[in-house]
């Protein structure tokens, strides 16, 4: 399986519910590293996984639409807790739109596996896989 991995982050704000949460049940900044992969199991056309350009792009794309934002009032959030799983989620399920509607690229096509990673910090981190 061949694999290329990109990066880029984003900041939230948000709060939790439930006792479990502690004290982040309050409004809480932060900000998460995210690391994007993409697997196949053998290279495209033109010998790559798919563009490394392409892929940072739609990241980015896809964290702008949740970097400098409170979590708590957007709508498609309502009544989650918007943990870091639950974003890593979200993140690997809009970029495998992205690649459905070609926006990776043709050869992003053969792309067969997303996970997304988000560090809360360099001791702590989440992760999400999914098959496309």
């Amino acid at each position: 399986m061949f694999s290329i991995t990109v990066r880029d982050h984003m900041m939230v704000a948000h709060s939790f519910r439930g006792d479990v949460f502690g004290p982040a049940q309050r409004l809480h900044g932060a900000t998460f590293v995210v690391d994007a992969t993409f697997r196949r199991p053998d290279l495209d056309d033109d010998g790559i996984v798919v563009d490394i350009g392409l892929a940072t792009q739609q990241l980015n794309a896809v964290l702008g639409e949740l970097n400098y934002r409170n979590l708590d009032d957007e709508q498609a959030f309502a009544g989650v807790n918007t943990s870091t799983e639950f974003l890593a989620k979200v993140v690997a399920d809009r970029l495998a739109d992205r690649i459905h509607a070609g926006e990776l690229g043709e050869g992003a096509r053969g792309i067969s596996v997303i996970v997304v990673t988000l560090h809360e910090s360099h001791i702590a981190w989440a992760s999400y896989e999914r098959a496309l």
